[in-house]
């Protein structure tokens, strides 16, 4: 669907977020068969702005997954198979500080990893070390922060991905605002570290939906409370998502952090220590690289 000149940009979303990715269009289904299994949901391509948009409830239709059971390696596998090349993802998050408010957006340019039993990458049987150092495509966040938005929107700041599905204790939420992080929620990893593996450039919006249970003068957080906010921010960043398309480049610009080019000096298995199986297995997310020789590695 697109070319190496046309970027295409997908669309997660996230808690809150189905029903209004299908209110930015019809379009045409796409059942993708990957071999990490199906992906949360079929990917609707839709036309905003004269462009494809590939949307992907992260959670399934109905919000089957919980977090730490979304198929996140077929959800970007997919993506990348229709011709996804940027990926922006929305997802449900709770406060850390004082002055990111419930119904405001975060843009965040680190995350932090604290779960456990997910599977973080592509390359079971292949040593790949992709560079991680800055999460978050440079070029992706300032297309999204200069999309006007109703809601306020905080540039930067860290989002820790705790793994879930219980909300955090006292003690957790204290450390992580200790530590200076801004947001806390449970789905942006490894969807990030996948994304980057397949040489996509990935943003994420946290939708701030309350305070966590650090802040003195708030209760403890509630499934029922988180919904009463996410109805409205959901508003919020359907409308942001579509302002983010509508402004997309047309053109396809080196990613300026490498997302585009992650593969490049990654692998380190040599050729003749590949198997043919392995590399057609995975030809939609790395067969630009694996059919090459290998590069001396850095030590790892």
């Amino acid at each position: 669907m697109s070319s190496p000149h046309h970027p295409m940009l997908g669309i997660i979303g996230g808690t809150g977020m189905a029903e209004a990715l299908g209110s930015l269009g019809s379009g045409e289904h796409h059942r993708v068969d990957t071999p990490f299994g199906p992906p949360a949901s079929p990917i609707t391509v839709v036309e905003i702005g004269g462009a494809p948009v590939a949307l992907l409830p992260r959670h399934g239709e109905g919000h089957r997954y919980p977090p730490g059971r979304v198929p996140y390696r077929a959800n970007v596998f997919a993506l990348k198979a229709v011709g996804v090349t940027h990926v922006l993802a929305t997802s449900a998050a709770g406060s850390l500080r004082e002055e990111i408010h419930p119904g405001e957006l975060v843009v965040p340019d680190q995350v932090i990893d604290r779960t456990f039993r997910r599977d973080p990458t592509f390359f079971d049987d292949l040593a790949v070390h992709v560079e991680l150092a800055q999460p978050f495509c440079a070029t992706l966040r300032k297309v999204l922060l200069s999309a006007r938005s109703e809601a306020k929107v905080h540039d930067g700041g860290t989002y820790v991905c705790m793994e879930g599905p219980q909300f955090s204790t006292y003690a957790e939420s204290m450390t992580y605002k200790g530590l200076g992080y801004s947001v806390i929620g449970m789905t942006n990893l490894p969807e990030a570290k996948l994304a980057r593996e397949a040489e996509i450039c990935y943003a994420t919006v946290a939708m701030v939906t309350d305070f966590d249970c650090w802040h003195p003068d708030h209760d403890a957080v509630t499934v029922q409370d988180i919904i009463s906010v996410l109805v409205a921010n959901a508003e919020k960043a359907k409308a942001l998502v579509a302002r983010l398309a509508r402004g997309f480049p047309a053109e396809h610009e080196p990613c300026p952090i490498g997302s585009d080019r992650a593969l490049d000096n990654a692998l380190i298995t040599a050729p003749e220590a590949r198997d043919p199986k392995l590399l057609k297995k995975l030809d939609a997310v790395a067969g630009r690289v694996l059919g090459k020789p290998v590069r001396s590695p850095q030590a790892v």
